[in-house]
């Protein structure tokens, strides 16, 4: 039987996310343990390599890498640009800034609202991702700028972005400080040994760009533990629509509304 990493304590949110600011207020539990393997991911060889180098590595297809993908400068006028704007709460310690239709996944409804665009800004950095062979024919339909920061214990947890709306592909932009994003798959890898939970750590230096699609995108989960928050960081998360949503889709026209927004570049969050 392989040998777990370690063993950890899970989560004690019922229901409930936390940040530094309403944990104590929360009622304990005795948590149950859980084994935690945790694997680091190589953006060359594109393996999960074990942090103790045992057992052998193996393949993690659906993650594409662009380290400096900002300048400092570009950088610098991208995060002041934000902070001129308001930065909403949201959960578990974040701060976020909405660019995109107002939508219920759970009803599956999506509507324009007061959606005008992607910020201006925006543009050039679109346009520079077209020119990779990954994101050729991306088209982002939402931008979400999420704000952490240590003191606020801001975090996400580990999640799959929903389908039907969003398409193939997600992009983020990560600024002001190096993190690492946490890929997740609870139920194991039995074909290599692996019982209980597996975890792929992704470094993503500072004014990188990573990919999210295949295995990456709808198998294994992705987020941003409060331990790798040791600076304010910022990033700007891009999404394109899925299929159903464009030329020949079930909801096409709306899509290519939304997309005639989008490309406006005159927006303002919501």
């Amino acid at each position: 039987m392989t040998v777990p990493d370690r063993v950890v304590a899970s989560c004690a949110c019922k229901g409930v996310r936390r940040c530094l600011l309403c944990e104590n207020s929360k009622e304990n539990h005795f948590p149950e343990e859980k084994i935690l393997h945790i694997y680091s991911y190589n953006p060359e060889t594109k393996l999960a390599v074990r942090k103790d180098g045992k057992p052998a590595s193996f393949p993690f297809p659906g993650v594409f890498l662009w380290e400096d993908f900002l300048s400092e400068e570009e950088e610098e006028e991208l995060i002041s640009s934000m902070d001129k704007d308001t930065w909403n709460l949201s959960q578990s310690g974040r701060k976020k800034q909405d660019f995109g239709p107002k939508v219920n996944f759970k009803k599956r409804k999506v509507r324009p609202a007061n959606f005008s665009g992607l910020p201006a800004l925006s543009k050039k950095l679109v346009l520079r991702m077209q020119q990779e062979k990954s994101l050729a024919g991306f088209q982002p339909v939402e931008q979400c700028n999420l704000d952490y920061h240590p003191q606020r214990g801001s975090a996400i947890d580990p999640h799959l972005d929903d389908s039907w709306l969003w398409g193939e592909r997600l992009v983020t932009v990560n600024m002001l400080s190096d993190t690492t994003l946490t890929m997740s798959l609870e139920q194991g890898l039995q074909q290599l040994g692996l019982l209980g939970e597996v975890n792929v750590e992704v470094a993503l230096p500072r004014r990188s760009l990573v990919v999210l699609y295949g295995e990456a995108r709808h198998r294994w989960k992705h987020g941003i533990l409060r331990k790798d928050v040791q600076e304010r960081r910022v990033c700007s998360t891009y999404r394109e629509l899925s299929a159903e949503f464009l030329p020949g889709g079930q909801h096409g026209d709306l899509g290519a509304h939304l997309l005639n927004i989008a490309a406006s570049f005159n927006g303002a969050p919501i």
